[in-house]
């Protein structure tokens, strides 16, 4: 999951009512921590032709394919080597196929 991406369900969820103010602050600042703390793999030419890649083989939005392709590079294409964060289960299914082992 992209920063941005988990902004937005943030802010879903306290537009509609879900979450409070506090909460939704308090949200955005564990994830924000945590964020600061992981490696990130910059758009590279390499993440799009593997995003291109897997597109082609799973259900996979274009920003889901680029994030799963940027754990591919990440990797350096050995998934035994780093696990798949996510809550998505059509992206975690494809991470799976693709030999992630998948968090949470």
């Amino acid at each position: 999951m992209s920063d941005v991406e988990f902004h937005s369900a943030v802010a879903r969820l306290h537009r509609e009512g879900v979450v409070g103010r506090r909460q939704a602050d308090r949200m955005r600042a564990v994830f924000d921590d945590l964020w600061s703390s992981i490696r990130r793999v910059p758009p590279l030419d390499a993440v799009a032709l593997r995003a291109r890649r897997l597109v082609g083989l799973h259900p996979l939005t274009a920003a889901d394919a680029l994030q799963l392709a940027a754990a591919c590079v990440a990797a350096r294409d050995d998934p035994r080597r780093l696990p798949f964060v996510c809550l998505d289960e059509q992206l975690a299914e494809a991470a799976r196929r693709e030999g992630f082992q998948v968090l949470p």
